[in-house]
């Protein structure tokens, strides 16, 4: 029997209340909630998902990143559990990685804090003990990823016969990660009379044939981006700057001197680099804060605070430690490294210029990196602009500006009866211009400005010099159409299975453990992808064996994903992993 989805009567909101989020049918305590956090107006999504979740009905929802879809299924989730049964799961959230489960987690724990809703994240990489105690303690809301939502319940510690409601949240991303079948099973756990709803980014084929599996006559939503007015500027202003690889580090500390931005995002592409740039910039004046998976969630939650405060001023992250952080204030995104995949490029920018707001995305490119600039402008049909790295004397005349500035916006606040004194004092020994002059040099100096610095080589900015290759799909060196995922079950074969063939530019990786672990490519892929924080599509072939298994990854990054998977359980288990080495045959050469 299906059970009842008509929302009790909301009760009449008091006065001062939004009347955009009290239209939508949201009872007195969420608004109350709502209007406390400053919320004023719905987002579109939020406008279109709110009432039929409300109503009851199932749910296909397809918007970008920095939309709102948290808050338009976590607020309907929250008013239909209010009146359940507490202390049992009424709700299941599934989504990708374990920075968005705790991202969710606290969007549910913020939203719903008027009608004391409890929510428990569950994901890799945190104790296990800790996820028992809460549930047997007992809890609202789970948020999980697919593989430790079914660690929970085959170990019969996660029960899901109460199940009202369940959300798929990122759910392109969650079959690239290879948890389709996971996430079947997981469903197949679910009372077959739940409400579903389900957000994607994008809308395959295989988010349409998840939906049909699973969602029950959805209605189905889309929101299409805002278009440019004509002869209105782009949200997101893109440049880049071509610099040659040893002096990369320089030009993006003369970038940000220059910029200045007061909430930028960095990313790097490993945490080694993360360290190393964070000292940097730390070590020229900057606010700087690390994140990346090598912190553990003190450390992570200290961060995070601190920058979203105010009091950080840059935070450099990798794509697995930023995936899923929704900081609305952000002004700038840098790239330090491209990220493996056009798409992973969009969906870093997509993070600055929200909401209206104008925003700055800055790629740092070694030359050899230009076609891959190319094939970022034609997935986003925009142009980045190839700009100088600014130099010693642009930098001076930056700065010295902003001081100016500085001064002017002291001079008109007033309140300088301290001060004056002091400025008589210094009057009557000297030209008053003379002194003034002496206080911008002392400001200009205790800004870095008397640092020692040297202008940076330039590089030319070029054509691709192969159209052919730039064409292929980023981060897929064979240059296949579409994704690289295998099938489910299925292997991505070798370019010569058991004759050690490798693909240019990939490296073998030796993981000891195969088919009689219940290995899976999409184990793998999943694992690599989620905890290394690079897009599946760069992921080359994948051979599941018996008792272990080969994955071919860029050569570049093999060394910083062994590492990751060292430390990282597969289907719940410790294994051995190491670079593959290939043996010659018959007085041949290697094959790899």
């Amino acid at each position: 029997m299906k059970h009842d989805t008509t929302p009790p009567p909301a009760e009449p909101p008091a006065k001062g209340f939004s009347p955009g989020f009290a239209a939508l049918g949201l009872e007195a305590a969420l608004l109350t909630t709502l209007d406390t956090l400053g919320y004023e107006e719905p987002t579109p999504i939020q406008r279109e998902a709110i009432p039929p979740l409300l109503a009851g009905r199932d749910l296909l929802g397809q918007a970008a990143t920095g939309t709102g879809k948290t808050a338009a299924f976590t607020l309907p989730l929250l008013q239909r559990i209010a009146h359940s049964a507490r202390r049992c799961p009424s709700a299941l959230v599934l989504v990708p990685t374990r920075e968005l489960a705790m991202q969710v987690g606290e969007a549910v724990t913020r939203y719903g804090k008027e009608l004391k809703i409890s929510v428990l994240p569950v994901y890799g990489g945190q104790a296990m003990g800790l996820q028992l105690q809460a549930l047997r303690r007992g809890v609202d809301v789970i948020v999980a990823t697919p593989g430790r939502a079914l660690d929970h319940i085959r170990r019969k510690t996660l029960q899901l016969k109460t199940i009202q409601m369940v959300v798929l949240d990122e759910a392109d991303e969650m079959l690239d990660m290879g948890f389709a079948e996971d996430l079947d099973a997981i469903l197949e756990q679910t009372p077959k009379d739940r409400q579903t709803a389900l957000f994607s980014a994008t809308m395959p084929a295989r988010i349409a044939a998840i939906a049909k599996r699973h969602l029950k006559d959805p209605v189905e939503i889309r929101i299409a981006k805002e278009p440019l007015k004509a002869g209105a500027a782009p949200r997101v202003h893109q440049t880049a700057y071509i610099v040659a690889r040893q002096h990369k580090e320089a030009a993006l500390a003369r970038i940000l001197d220059v910029e200045a931005p007061k909430s930028a995002l960095v990313f790097c592409r490993t945490r080694i680099e993360v360290d190393e740039i964070t000292a940097m910039l730390t070590s020229r004046g900057h606010r700087a804060e690390a994140i990346h998976g090598g912190m553990n969630q003190p450390q992570r939650d200290r961060v995070m605070n601190s920058f979203r405060a105010g009091q950080t001023e840059l935070l450099v992250a990798t794509d697995v430690a930023a995936r899923g952080l929704d900081i609305p204030s952000v002004s700038h995104v840098v790239n330090y490294d491209l990220p493996t995949s056009p798409e992973g490029y969009v969906h870093r920018i997509g993070r600055t210029g929200r909401a209206g707001r104008e925003g700055s995305a800055i790629t740092v490119i070694d030359p050899r990196e230009q076609r891959l600039l190319w094939n970022i402008e034609q997935l986003t049909k925009a142009k980045i602009v190839v700009t100088p790295v600014p130099t010693v004397t642009d930098l001076r005349t930056k700065r010295l500006a902003r001081i100016k500035g500085e001064i002017e916006e002291v001079l008109a606040a007033g309140d300088l009866d301290l001060f004056r004194a002091v400025a008589a004092s210094l009057a009557d020994q000297g030209d008053p211009l003379e002194v003034a002059a002496a206080s911008m040099k002392l400001l200009f100096r205790m800004q870095g400005g008397e640092r020692k610095e040297s202008d940076i080589p330039a590089v030319s900015s070029r054509p691709p010099e192969r159209p052919s290759m730039a064409r292929r799909p980023m981060g897929d060196p064979r240059g296949r159409p579409g994704g690289m995922m295998p099938r489910e079950g299925q292997s991505r074969p070798f370019s010569g299975p058991g004759r050690g063939g490798r693909t240019a530019g990939m490296a073998k990786v030796y993981i000891g453990a195969g088919k009689e672990a219940g290995i899976r490519p999409g184990d793998l892929v999943g694992a690599i992808a989620n905890e290394a924080g690079l897009n599946s599509n760069v992921i080359g072939a994948v051979e599941v064996m018996d008792r272990f298994s080969l994955v071919e990854v860029p050569e570049v990054l093999a060394r910083e994903i062994i590492e990751t998977l060292s430390r990282t359980r597969i289907k719940g288990q410790k294994v051995a992993v190491r670079l593959f080495m290939e043996q010659p045959r018959g007085g041949g050469r290697a094959g790899g």
